[in-house]
């Protein structure tokens, strides 16, 4: 558990992570954080986002990528623009929003959005790429959009060795930890909000022991740490897969599941208790590049609130078998 002083720099923070920190970390009577999460659509990251959807359901005027007098913006060599209505929902709903503030969203986005990949494809529907439709579906549930046939969609591009990848669609027949992370976030919210079923749920499992049998960490094949590890966990990290998010999922699963922590875990968690600096904050990670509507952690290297309070509560999980 953190200190008075990391707690009460915590706490010192922008509604959509306070709630959090007093829900998961002070044990706050649930009046108490709940009514600080209710701020989220008033105040702070939370307003200054909604402001920014368009009267037509959607941020930056497309589903994935945002358009400008119509046309698609996706620069190059400027980084994957974060603004349309993809990452703009997921974050929303990561920080908490109440999805009723967004009433009508659902029915918008089924009139006017379209995939980019391919714009005859309904928004509810998905497309062809993993991590996409995994935020489509979470967010689909969220707002209380039709998204059954995308979750069924899951189990039919689930590969032999338990996994995803985005690039199926190229001919990969080999997972990918990013899609795979990705893919087993979006069943786990599917299930939470629906109550899932047997065939989804051994899906989840699948691609979770994926992840596990590799320790979260390592190659399978030779055992040598996995890429995406060698890089620090950043806020936020959109759809990269690092071990603090790896190890976020799965502190999540093991709740709705009712089971302990999985020993194959203990890898992840140490490297990030590694990371964790004297003063028991955790820095910031190689910041995405591209396009914003506006900041909501720090610059690399300086301490990220963000990260301190997921690696706070995975710790604490952990370090507590599983009881938090």
């Amino acid at each position: 558990m953190a200190d008075d002083d990391v707690l009460g720099w915590l706490r010192d923070s922008d509604p959509a992570l306070r709630w959090q920190v007093e829900r998961d970390l002070l044990d706050a009577p649930e009046d108490v954080w709940r009514a600080t999460r209710a701020r989220v659509a008033t105040e702070g990251y939370g307003a200054r986002l909604l402001a920014h959807q368009d009267p037509d359901g959607q941020w930056a005027g497309g589903a994935f990528f945002p358009k400008v007098d119509g046309q698609v913006h996706a620069p190059e060599g400027e980084g994957q623009p974060w603004t349309a209505t993809t990452w703009s929902l997921a974050t929303l709903r990561e920080w908490g929003l109440d999805a009723t503030r967004l009433a009508g969203t659902a029915e918008l986005l089924a009139t006017n959005s379209r995939w980019e990949y391919d714009e005859r494809l309904p928004f509810w529907g998905g497309e062809v790429d993993v991590c996409i439709n995994a935020t489509t579906l979470a967010t689909g549930v969220w707002l209380g959009a039709d998204v059954e046939a995308l979750a069924r969609w899951f189990p039919e591009h689930q590969l032999a060795d338990g996994g995803w990848n985005c690039e199926w669609v190229e001919g990969s027949t080999r997972s990918s930890v990013h899609s795979t992370f990705n893919a087993v976030r979006g069943l786990l919210a599917h299930e939470v909000a629906t109550g899932g079923d047997d065939d989804l749920r051994a899906a989840r499992h699948r691609g979770e022991r994926y992840l596990l049998e590799r320790r979260l960490t390592r190659r399978l094949s030779t055992g040598e740490l996995l890429d995406p590890c060698l890089t620090p966990p950043t806020y936020p990290s959109r759809w990269r897969y690092d071990v603090l998010r790896a190890v976020e999922h799965l502190r999540a699963a093991s709740l709705v599941d009712g089971s302990p922590p999985d020993p194959r875990v203990a890898d992840a968690v140490e490297l990030l208790r590694v990371a964790r600096q004297p003063d028991g904050r955790w820095l910031q990670g190689p910041v995405e590049p591209g396009a914003v509507w506006f900041d909501v952690d720090v610059p690399a290297g300086q301490p990220s609130r963000w990260l301190t309070l997921g690696a706070v509560r995975v710790l604490s999980w952990w370090d507590g078998g599983g009881r938090s």
